[in-house]
């Protein structure tokens, strides 16, 4: 067997800030070649794990460390992070961290200028990687102009254009829409085959991973590593939903009908998946047994409607065009679509940020043209895609509690208030941390905190889950259901197209600043020309059903989410 090109031997890490260790007893090895999914709830230890092998531990991060970690044969901390960095790539979750140039060119060129390259062939790499990440149309770009989702692009053209022989990705899938985010996997797989590097992906998009095939999953909780299986072996059994990780839907859809995974399926993709007859006939009998009602509905009463709304960042080029749509009061609504289709530019309409060229938002029948920032805050709550551009107190209770400190609410209220939602929000064990000691998930949920603290009229999100295990993403999809119950109207930009399934009746279609549709959650997925059009991907429950000779797919999806909402009450 060949050696080993990443080496934890016993080893085990705790930070300076904190009083317990992070990592315990660590023994994994990862050779040339291999292709690993790190994957663990929020606080496993496995970005920790990530940190540790690109250098940002100790090098950044400074701590204790127990036991051996061996990079390409050396001692990871025998030399700097600069040397590190010639072997390790990393593209982080927080890709405004990585941002060194002032263009997408010259960030992209970062690496290569600082190997004295020639510029005739520094130019001709540059655009050989940004064409084959689909950003090459960018480069004169600003970084801070590009969606979450385009920054991811360049950042991992950054990474492909040193020679490195380890590819570490951290969450590189978190701001991407469903097809972009199977682009980055294909992408991913398709550097991997061609350098012949070791590839190691921290992710919680288990399934869209899943993609293209991976030799195996190391599975952490607590910092410690539970499982270290080939991918169909853990898929199989029980430990990802015992430790807190969603599994493919395809997989839970056969668990409800009563098929047993077995290694011999083939599991690790729904492409993959070898089906008996009787296997089938189990699914169809269970899709035929299901009675799903649609429940009381709700009295019609409008509270936003967006009118004919037109907007343009530039002169002549417009972002938003001939948007109409109405909310109504209690709703849930998902909206959905591709990176750079218009989403987060029409929630800062919404919210004041921008004002329209053409066109009104309405309120309750009432304009909002000529309310403040401050005035539209008080009834509608934003919630940013990046927590970085939202927190502006050093602790963490400050940030949460500081929209209720400036509305005057009395000491006690706010106490009760705050702490309430820290729980709900899975930071309460935090309440007394500084900011910067989380990871970017902790600091989405400090943002979410930070707006539900108020209960506002409406809640706009912008990729909620974005960075959270599946158990912060359950306790907060579940905390906003509940608001939802209550009578408050929720809108939700989002990429992930479980959450728009699971939580939202309608769905919201944008692409290329204009609106597609605006129906069903489960009618979305399940129609072809409106998922290639909104750079969307058909769910696997639609891949499952037609393989089982279902024929129709929207019914067995809406038949699914019932089953399992039904299934967790």
């Amino acid at each position: 067997m060949s050696t080993p090109i990443i080496s934890f031997q016993d080893y085990g890490f705790q930070y300076t800030a904190q009083a317990e260790p992070t990592l315990h007893h660590i023994n994994l090895d990862i050779y040339p070649g291999e292709k690993v999914l790190i994957a663990g709830a929020s606080g496993s230890g496995k970005s920790t794990i990530g940190n540790c092998i690109n250098g940002l531990i100790p090098f950044a991060y400074p701590g204790t460390k127990t036991g051996r970690l061996l990079v390409d044969g050396r001692e990871a901390d025998a030399g700097s992070i600069f040397e590190l960095s010639q072997t390790v790539g990393t593209v982080l979750q927080d890709t405004d961290g990585q941002f060194i140039g002032l263009t997408v060119g010259e960030d992209i060129a970062f690496a290569a200028e600082n190997d004295c390259v020639p510029q005739d062939e520094m130019k001709q790499t540059v655009n050989k990687v940004a064409e084959l990440v689909d950003i090459g149309h960018h480069l004169e770009y600003a970084p801070h102009e590009l969606s979450g989702g385009q920054k991811q692009r360049v950042s991992l053209a950054g990474v492909m254009v040193e020679e490195v022989k380890v590819l570490l990705f951290d969450e590189p899938l978190a701001n991407l829409d469903p097809a972009a985010g199977r682009t980055t996997i294909e992408l991913i797989d398709m550097v991997h085959r061609r350098t012949g590097a070791a590839v190691i992906i921290i992710e919680h998009r288990l399934e869209d991973v899943l993609w293209r095939s991976m030799d195996r999953i190391v599975l952490m909780e607590e910092g410690r590593i539970v499982a270290d299986l080939p991918t169909a072996k853990l898929l199989a059994g029980n430990l990802l939903r015992e430790h807190g990780i969603r599994e493919p839907l395809y997989l839970t859809a056969l668990r409800y009908a009563g098929v047993g995974i077995e290694e011999a399926m083939h599991p690790e993709h729904v492409d993959s998946l070898i089906l008996t007859e009787e296997q089938k006939e189990k699914v169809r009998d269970w899709y035929r047994g299901q009675r799903i009602g649609t429940g009381p509905g709700r009295e019609a009463e409008e509270l936003l409607r967006v009118e004919k709304l037109e907007f343009g960042y530039m002169p002549g080029k417009r972002t938003l065009q001939d948007v109409n749509f109405t909310i109504y009061k209690g709703e849930m609504v998902s909206i959905v679509g591709r990176n750079g289709a218009g989403k987060s530019t029409l929630a800062k309409l919404i919210c004041g940020f921008e004002q329209p060229v053409l066109g009104d938002i309405y309120m309750e029948g009432r304009s909002l043209t000529g309310d403040t920032i401050k005035e539209r805050a008080a009834r509608i709550g934003y919630v940013m895609q990046n927590p970085n551009q939202m927190i502006s107190k050093p602790m963490i209770w400050d940030e949460v509690e500081m929209a209720l400190v400036q509305s005057g609410m009395p000491e006690k209220e706010r106490k009760e208030r705050v702490e309430e939602t820290l729980k709900i929000c899975g930071l309460y064990p935090f309440r007394n941390w500084p900011v910067s000691a989380l990871s970017f998930g902790q600091k989405k949920r400090v943002t979410i905190a930070s707006i539900l603290v108020q209960r506002p009229q409406v809640i706009i999100l912008d990729e909620p889950t974005a960075g959270q295990d599946y158990h912060h993403y359950t306790e907060i999809m579940e905390f906003l259901k509940s608001l939802n119950e209550q009578g408050y109207t929720i809108l939700m930009i989002t990429h992930d197209m479980h959450l728009m399934l699971e939580y939202t009746p309608r769905a919201i279609v944008f692409s290329e600043g204009r609106m597609l549709a605006d129906t069903t959650a489960a009618h979305v997925l399940n129609d072809p020309e409106l998922v290639r059009a909104a750079n969307l991907k058909e769910t696997s429950l639609y891949t499952l059903s037609a393989a089982c000779g279902i024929e129709e797919p929207q019914a067995f999806t809406e038949c699914f989410i019932g089953y399992e909402q039904k299934e967790e009450r």
